[in-house]
């Protein structure tokens, strides 16, 4: 592929952490307001009010972190890409968008199987498109070692979906372990320089 057709995914990265910062902050949009109608509320009726949020919220923030840094790296891993790849990239990051919205699904709905099953769904193929973008960045070098985070973490996600098929309440405790995808990139990093 000729240089000339090259597109520097450093303009590509400006626009990305706009969309992960603008998402990221849009995980709390959907924080209930008004709930407590208590003149003085306990730490219970706090609970009641805030808390599925606030664990939605927090697994939603991980969850973003895990894929900004993973496409933060593989930005710097491949700063040059053809117009295939970025485009691949730029539905990469309209899922990342829709993050907020069904991260607020999950909040408001957490125990209710189809929300579940659709808020895994989204993370999964997110975690998905993430891998095929590590692929094509990796391909060229063959330098097959640094798809092992990004595999994991697609792995946590799709056990997490199973899971969430069969117990709604239960991938809210798997999810987070697919934050070990990025120890694990860096790891790969570490022994290869």
């Amino acid at each position: 592929m000729a240089q000339d057709n090259l597109f520097e995914m450093r303009r590509l990265e400006a626009l990305s952490n706009t969309i992960f910062g603008v998402a990221m902050t849009l995980l709390a949009y959907d924080l209930p307001k008004g709930q407590i109608t208590l003149a003085s509320p306990d730490w219970t009726a706090i609970w009641h009010a805030y808390g599925s949020h606030l664990i939605a919220l927090l697994l939603g923030f991980i969850v973003a972190g895990i894929f900004w840094l993973s496409h933060q790296r593989r930005l710097a891993y491949a700063p040059h890409a053809g117009r295939p790849v970025v485009m691949v990239n730029l539905v990469f990051l309209l899922l990342i968008i829709l993050l907020p919205a069904t991260t607020g699904l999950y909040g408001n709905y957490g125990d209710v199987p189809d929300i579940v099953i659709l808020y895994g769904a989204h993370l999964m193929l997110t975690s998905v498109l993430n891998g095929a973008l590590w692929v094509l960045a990796v391909a060229p070098r063959g330098d097959w070692a640094m798809l092992a985070g990004p595999a994991f973490s697609t792995f946590v996600f799709v056990i997490a979906l199973i899971i969430g098929s069969v117990a709604p309440t239960g991938p809210r405790f798997v999810w987070p372990f697919a934050f070990i995808g990025s120890f694990i990139t860096s790891f790969v990093e570490s022994k290869r320089n």
